[in-house]
């Protein structure tokens, strides 16, 4: 089953996070992970959320998404994220293949009709 790592960052030192995002992907992709979102634009739908970058990562499974998360690859490129941001970092099951587009309908232009 998926697993996926949602972040929200607020960078305070840019020079630092970018050197960061040049470290992390190579361990990400060790651990089997992928980057679904990573900065870009955002529009809050409902009430008032604002991401000033927010990232999507997915991963093979939970264990695997932990095992990145405590890595030895991934500890320098995490000492850097900490020294240049503040980051809410929150880590969730997916849903099994099976259950993914599960009940999902599309509308006319292809979007989901359900969160």
């Amino acid at each position: 089953m998926p697993a996926y790592v949602v972040v929200e960052v607020s960078v305070h030192d840019v020079q630092t996070y970018e050197r960061y995002k040049q470290l992390a992907p190579p361990s990400i992709a060790l651990y089997g992970g992928r980057y679904l979102v990573r900065g870009g634009a955002t529009e809050a739908l409902e009430g008032t959320w604002q991401p000033p970058r927010f990232v999507l990562l997915e991963f093979p499974t939970v264990a695997h998404a932990r095992d990145w998360w405590s890595s030895p690859e991934y500890a320098a490129a995490k000492a850097l994220r900490h020294a240049s941001a503040h980051t809410m970092m929150l880590l969730m099951d997916g849903l099994p293949g099976e259950d993914r587009h599960a009940g999902v309908s599309t509308g006319a232009n292809g979007a989901s009709a359900s969160p």
